[in-house]
């Protein structure tokens, strides 16, 4: 089992790895990566700077067929990639946001209906994509989580791999579970 954490240049990249390394095969692999160089059982679009510096991440949502996880940056790429619309949030930098859960669903499993997350809204999805429901929202966002109804597609704004993110171990580990099914 390998899940492949996409490097967009953001400072979590890193502690993405981190998190899920005991777990599972992982590695941290540029988002310059041809799409038939992509080895692996899922896949995670890591946060970044702009959305102008994601590489080939549609490439990725458009053409693998395997679970694939976009954390802050990579949800955004996501909604663009389907028609969604991004716009800058009321909120840049990082701070403590409340979600709650809307709908469970499989990347939010077993997780409380309300939790704090740390995220930054410097870009959030405004507009949720054609074929995607929203799953998670909060006062600075509706769109927090959602995923794509056919295809294993789940992004989420705040960032699971942090430690003042609550419960982002058991969203990684059910991500986790979907890469095995």
């Amino acid at each position: 089992m390998r899940i492949l954490v996409i490097n967009n240049h953001g400072q979590f990249n890193h502690l993405i790895r981190r998190a899920i390394r005991e777990k599972v095969e992982t590695d941290l692999v540029s988002n310059q990566t041809a799409p038939e160089k992509i080895d692996a059982d899922g896949l995670i679009l890591g946060g970044g700077p702009s959305l102008d510096r994601a590489g080939r991440c549609e490439d990725y949502l458009r053409k693998l067929e395997i679970p694939i996880l976009g954390i802050c940056l990579g949800m955004q790429l996501m909604g663009t990639a389907f028609g969604g619309k991004v716009v800058p949030g009321s909120m840049g930098g990082y701070a403590e946001v409340d979600v709650e859960v809307l709908k469970e669903d499989d990347i939010l499993k077993g997780l409380p209906a309300r939790f704090k997350t740390w995220a930054s809204h410097m870009d959030q999805v405004s507009v949720l994509p054609e074929g995607f429901e929203t799953l998670a929202r909060s006062a600075v966002c509706e769109i927090e989580a959602m995923r794509h109804l056919d295809r294993p597609l789940y992004g989420v704004q705040w960032h699971p791999e942090v430690v003042h993110t609550e419960h982002g171990a058991e969203l990684l580990d059910n991500f986790i579970s979907l890469c095995r099914r």
